[in-house]
C-alpha cells in the first residue's frame, strides 16, 4: 500500500495519524519554508483514491504551521503550532476559522503534544525558549516551563507519569518536568549531546526511556532514572535527524525522518536500519506511525508532498 498527496506551495513539517479514526490523517504545511507567508492544516483521508490521498477539507492560517496534534478526547478536533505565537483549535466538522485561539508565546510555536495520559491539557513549545501547559477550555496558559537557554523545538508526555513531559532545545539539552512541581523547577536535566537537539519520543512500552536526535547527527536513548548518561548511541550519521518517533506497536523500532530526503525504521536492539522510505525529494521533516495498523506510516516533506506507505509488519 502506498498513496501520495501534493500540498501545493506549502512545505511539509509535521503529519499526525487520527487517535480515534483509521481513515484520518493530517499535515501541517508552510509556505516559503516557513520564513515567511501563509500556512495550511490538511485533512486526509488514508483511503486513497484514483489520484492518491484524498483531501477532505483544509483550513488557511495567517502563519506557516509548523506541528499539530489531535485532541484525546474529540475525535473531530486538533491543535497546530503557528509561526506567529500562536496555538489554534480547529474543528473538522466546520469550516474556515479555529473554534479557539491562545497567543501567548513570543516567538513561533514549534511543538504542540495532546497528554494521551490525563488527556485534560496539552503542551507547547516555542523559539522563546519558554514550554507552557494548557488546558483547552481555559483561556490562559496553566503554567509556563522557562529554564532553556534558545529555542525549544520539541515537548511531550511521559506515557506512564500524567504530569511529567520532556523538551529539548538549542542548549543541548533535554530537561523533565512535571506540571505538579511547586517552583515550574526542572526534576531532571539531560546533557550529552554535542549540539541541538530537534526532537524527542517516549517508548510507550518502557515508559522510563525516551529517544532524542540532534544536529550533532546522532540518535540517542535515554532513561530517566539515570539523567548522567544515555542508555544507547547510534551515529554519527552524514546528515541531522529531524523528527523520531518510537513505534506504537513495539518496543524495539524507532522512525526517523531528516535531513537525508529519508524515512527509516530502525532496530534499537541491533541499531540496523531494517526499512527505508526513499521517494521524498527534499528534506523529510514529519514522520508518524498509524495506530491501527502496524507498520503503516506516514511523512511530509519540504518537496510539498505527503505520502503513504506500508513498512514489514513490525512486532
Amino acid at each position: 500500500m502506498s498513496a501520495r498527496y501534493r500540498t501545493t506551495g506549502f512545505k511539509g513539517y509535521a503529519v499526525k495519524f487520527s487517535p480515534f479514526s483509521e481513515q484520518l490523517l493530517a499535515a501541517a504545511t508552510s509556505a516559503n519554508f516557513g520564513l515567511v507567508g501563509n500556512g495550511q492544516l490538511s485533512i486526509l483521508s488514508t483511503q486513497p483514491g484514483p489520484d492518491g490521498l484524498r483531501p477532505l477539507k483544509q483550513f488557511d492560517s495567517q502563519d506557516g504551521l509548523f506541528d499539530l496534534s489531535w485532541s484525546e478526547v474529540h475525535e473531530n478536533q486538533l491543535i497546530t503550532a503557528s509561526g506567529d505565537g500562536s496555538i489554534k483549535l480547529w474543528d473538522i466538522t466546520l469550516n474556515n476559522f479555529p473554534v479557539s485561539k491562545w497567543h501567548e508565546h513570543t516567538r513561533e510555536v514549534m511543538s504542540v503534544e495532546w497528554n494521551y495520559t490525563a488527556k485534560s491539557s496539552f503542551v507547547s513549545s516555542s523559539w522563546d525558549g519558554s514550554a507552557k501547559v494548557w488546558d483547552p477550555h481555559v483561556p490562559h496558559s496553566l503554567r509556563t516551563f522557562s529554564e532553556h537557554t534558545g529555542c525549544v523545538y520539541s515537548s511531550s508526555w511521559s506515557p506512564r507519569q500524567s504530569d511529567q513531559f520532556a523538551t529539548c532545545g538549542e542548549d543541548k539539552l533535554v530537561k523533565l518536568w512535571s506540571v505538579n512541581e511547586p517552583r515550574g523547577k526542572s526534576l531532571a536535566t539531560f546533557g550529552g549531546h554535542m549540539d541541538q537537539v530537534l526532537s524527542l519520543d517516549w517508548n510507550k512500552y518502557a515508559p522510563e526511556q525516551f529517544v532524542t536526535s540532534s544536529v550533532d547527527r546522532t540518535i540517542k536513548i535515554w532513561d530517566i532514572r539515570n539523567p548522567r548518561g544515555q542508555v544507547a548511541m547510534f551515529g554519527p550519521f552524514e546528515f541531522s535527524v529531524r523528527r523520531v518517533k518510537f513505534s506504537p506497536f513495539s518496543p524495539n523500532y524507532i522512525a526517523t525522518a531528516g535531513y537525508d530526503m529519508s524515512a527509516s525504521v530502525w532496530d534499537v536492539r541491533t541499531g540496523a536500519v531494517v526499512f527505508v522510505h526513499d521517494a521524498h525529494r527534499e528534506f523529510v521533516f514529519g514522520v508518524d506511525w498509524s495506530l491501527f495498523y502496524p507498520g503503516t506510516m506516514a511523512t511530509c516533506s519540504w518537496d510539498e508532498q505527503v505520502h503513504l506507505f506500508k513498512t514489514p509488519v513490525i512486532k
